[in-house]
């Protein structure tokens, strides 16, 4: 057997002190969750084109990547599963109010950081505050790190 973790993208998106959050419904039907705008990486597009799309299914935003915060690797025992997470920080310079959400978003707002303290207990994964602080921390690498072959 092969093993092979999943590839996830993230985009940690902070505006006037407050950070872009989705809140979703839980696979598992424990509740309402909240996250980064993130998901998997689809078949042919690049770790930076998957940011960019599911920050757009997710939120309605349209976001500009301009650095990668981090990469990041967890285990998941709900699941079985490993996760690397590829995060990125920039700005959003669009919002279309009349696209619908993916599946299972409730919605996207802005949370101000003692919000997000306060709801840990709701955070999909602990790459949630993980990814957050490290962005305080003021975490930047360039994007010409990842390079993309077709």
């Amino acid at each position: 057997m092969i093993w092979k973790p999943n590839v996830t993208v993230a985009a940690v998106i902070e505006q006037d002190g407050k950070y872009l959050l989705v809140e979703e419904e839980a696979e598992t039907g424990t509740g309402v969750l909240l996250n980064q705008p993130a998901g998997h990486l689809e078949p042919g597009e690049s770790i930076i084109q998957g940011a960019v799309r599911e920050t757009l299914e997710e939120t309605a935003y349209t976001f500009d990547p301009e650095y990668l915060l981090g990469i990041y690797q967890w285990y998941s025992s709900s699941n079985d599963t490993t996760y690397l997470r590829f995060a990125f920080c920039g700005p959003v310079t669009n919002h279309d109010d009349s696209r619908v959400l993916d599946k299972g978003i409730l919605r996207a707002t802005w949370f101000n950081l003692g919000d997000i303290g306060k709801a840990i207990h709701r955070h999909r994964s602990p790459l949630v505050m993980t990814c957050i602080q490290d962005h305080i921390a003021g975490k930047r690498y360039p994007l010409a790190l990842l390079t993309h072959y077709n």
